[in-house]
């Protein structure tokens, strides 16, 4: 089976098309800090628009456990989406209530109405099917149509994203089929020197993905928390550096597994060390084997890849077709700890090839240290989704639209 796209759908002109976006963006005092997910749904929109239909944007954000919470509400993003659009964007004050019908009944043709936070209804993250079909089937009622274009929930058995898809013609918008033709690229002979960077805090939420892409690509380098665990795993101290003891066993398997593949497997070799976890924090650069030996004893936390590090790593990735990256390299938060990272991305910018940064913290960090999106050959709006894609899973938001 082939993915359903927005030109199966025939003729939209005059019809309601549901939209299903990921506008899940991050908000600070009601002001959103980074509109790259608003951003990336307009393509679709557009479309939509300029084929006359009468569009209904639905999207979740944050976690409000199925109650409306005005903190989370999706209306600063319909205000986003108006100014990005240049044509104003209605909003219902509701999901599937009286405020969300009378604005669908309301649009013209090419207009656009945002509605309410889907997760302020229980029926729309619900474990039981019969709850989220008959929400679904609420929803259903706004239009004729669903486009999902949520590339960052499609691995959620969601009302949005998985009933509705049953209950009306259905198809994948243009983020979801962008997503897929960069994710298959990945997957499916890539061109090579083929790298993986892979950081973050936690090496247990990349198990999949490393074992997925270890008979797939020529090298992995490892940096952000997870780099301690792998340290550990090679008999080095790494002081109060987050580690995960639980993961040593699996990861000396990978690091036996990666030398019997030929893979190369590229550790740090320094990092920066700091006194306590904070972004004014005393610090020093050490040797990555012998972390204890600052001035901080035992009590030092490793808060990022050393400069020696981020070099070398910046000289792989430049020297690679195909780079995907997910997960920071450091506490990017802090400008003190933010320079792996930055190197990391910056090489990423000079790739003679497809580079992708693989969403979530990663899209986070290129942003605030001052990237533009157009610098990469393509940044994920996934997160989790392409990462359970990476590890070959099957996803239930693109099985609904025929991708098999």
């Amino acid at each position: 089976m082939t993915l359903r796209t927005l030109d199966t759908l025939g003729s939209l002109e005059g019809k309601r098309v549901i939209v299903r976006c990921d506008l899940n963006v991050p908000l600070r005092d009601g002001i959103i800090t980074d509109d790259g997910r608003v951003r990336a749904s307009l393509p679709t929109l557009n479309a939509l628009i300029n084929a006359g239909a009468r569009v209904v944007v639905c999207s979740h954000l944050g976690r409000p456990d199925g109650a409306p919470d005005p903190q989370y509400s999706l209306e600063p993003v319909a205000q986003r989406l108006s100014e990005l659009l240049g044509a104003p964007v209605a909003f219902a004050r509701d999901t599937v209530g009286e405020s969300a019908k009378e604005a669908v009944a309301s649009l013209d043709d090419g207009g656009v109405v945002v509605i309410e936070n889907l997760r302020f209804n229980p029926g729309e993250t619900a474990k039981d099917d019969a709850a989220r079909g008959a929400f679904a089937a609420e929803l259903a009622k706004l239009g004729d149509v669903l486009v999902s274009d949520g590339f960052g929930v499609v691995h959620r058995k969601q009302a949005s994203v998985y009933e509705l898809a049953e209950l009306l013609p259905s198809a994948a918008g243009l983020l979801i089929a962008a997503e897929l033709d960069v994710l298959d690229r990945l997957t499916e002979n890539p061109e090579r020197p083929y790298a993986v960077v892979l950081g973050g805090s936690k090496v247990s939420d990349k198990l999949g993905v490393i074992s997925h892409l270890l008979p797939r690509v020529d090298k992995i380098l490892v940096g952000g928390g997870m780099l301690f665990t792998f340290l550990k795993a090679q008999g080095h101290a790494v002081a109060s550096s987050l580690l995960e003891e639980d993961q040593l066993e699996t990861v000396r398997g990978y690091i036996a597994e990666a030398a019997e593949r030929g893979v190369e497997l590229v550790l740090p070799t320094d990092v920066v060390v700091a006194a306590s976890f904070g972004a004014d924090a005393a610090h020093e650069v050490v040797a990555a084997d012998a972390i204890e030996s600052t001035p901080f004893g035992a009590s030092g936390i490793g808060l990022d890849i050393g400069p020696e590090t981020a070099a070398h790593f910046g000289e792989v990735i430049r020297e690679s077709k195909t780079v995907f990256w997910n997960g920071p390299m450091g506490v990017f938060e802090f400008p003190a700890f933010a320079a792996g990272t930055k190197t990391v991305a910056q090489a990423l910018t000079e790739v003679d090839g497809l580079s992708v940064v693989g969403g979530g913290d990663s899209a986070a960090a290129v942003r605030q240290l001052g990237f533009s999106d157009d610098q990469f050959g393509h940044i994920s709006t996934g997160g989790g989704a392409s990462l359970e894609f990476l590890e070959g899973k099957k996803l239930p938001g693109l099985e609904v639209l025929g991708w098999a």
